[in-house]
């Protein structure tokens, strides 16, 4: 085998192996796996806040939301019911130890967070290079955002749904997840909301 043969085979080789990398997807666990839950009329939904350096990589790989000042938060429903619900009109807020009720922001507007605000190093705008706009990509922009977002809209009978909430806040003690405008997809009654303590999450 020639040596250009071998130099294309190692460059496949590696390339799969990164392509497989980039391919493997986070999975959240059943409900029934995180500590802190709640279940209200055969529907349980499970929470839990990713704040730490490991958690996040798990799921976010090197990108750290927190240090942007953005808390992704896990929940995972699971419908025992004989009826279908609907998330349409779902609400989710972290409700902090002090009773401060924050909404969560939309996967598709957090790579506009601008986090803890950082003071200027150097006074006055500095110089600028001809043809630069000035502008860098947010390190927020990343196709983990939004990709493992919270967007179903429907909960089937005996099936779940999983994804990530965010909110601009830090995570602290005492804190809470609050959910509501859960309905019965055929009658519209809205269930009873969630209010899960997140203190005992890993």
């Amino acid at each position: 085998m020639s040596r250009r043969r071998k130099g294309w085979i190692l460059f496949l080789s590696i390339a799969a192996a990164l392509g497989a990398d980039k391919d493997k997807r986070f999975q959240a666990g059943p409900a029934s796996a995180y500590p802190t839950r709640q279940t209200i009329q055969e529907l349980t939904i499970a929470a839990d806040p990713f704040a730490t350096e490991a958690k996040t990589r798990q799921a976010f790989g090197k990108l750290n939301p927190n240090r942007y000042g953005v808390l992704p938060v896990l929940v995972v429903m699971e419908n025992a019911g004989p009826e279908a619900l609907s998330l349409e009109t779902v609400r989710v807020y972290y409700i902090t130890a002090e009773g401060q009720k924050i909404e969560a922001t939309p996967a598709s507007e957090v790579r506009y967070a601008t986090g803890p605000k950082r003071p200027d190093l150097v006074p006055g705008p500095l110089p600028r290079l001809p043809g630069a706009s000035g502008r860098r990509k947010s390190p927020l922009d990343v196709w983990e955002i939004e990709g493992r977002a919270f967007v179903a809209k429907m909960l089937a009978p005996r099936e779940s749904a999983s994804g990530f909430f965010y909110f601009q806040a830090p995570h602290r003690a005492g804190a809470k997840l609050f959910v509501s405008g859960i309905r019965v997809a055929a009658t519209g009654q809205e269930l009873f909301f969630f209010e899960i303590p997140l203190d005992a999450a890993r």
